[in-house]
């Protein structure tokens, strides 16, 4: 497998991961308070359009030829960095 595929590959499972913490998510937000559930859902949306962002990026990166793949990666970086600090944000707010 060319390192192209297991980018690939590593980021997909990531974004799995991040929509199973979402389910997860979810769950807690069913227990808090009306206005904390109000708060927790516009964050979670928020995460999910996060996630579909990194699905366009991923799906760009995986047509782009062999020469524009390091070109994308660094795009799809940058989308991967800023779902994980909104990820990290969130768990934090639910642990205060």
């Amino acid at each position: 497998m060319n390192d192209k595929a297991l980018y690939q590959q590593k980021k997909e499972a990531q974004l799995n991961e991040w929509k199973a913490d979402i389910e997860k998510l979810k769950a807690k937000t069913s227990i808090a308070s009306a206005d904390a559930q109000i708060e927790m859902n516009q964050q979670i949306h928020a995460l999910e359009q996060k996630i579909d962002e990194g699905k366009v990026k991923l799906s760009d990166l995986i047509k782009a030829a062999d020469d524009g793949y390091e070109s994308m990666k660094t795009s799809v970086e940058s989308t991967w960095d800023s779902l994980k600090v909104s990820f990290g944000e969130m768990a934090s707010k639910i642990k205060s």
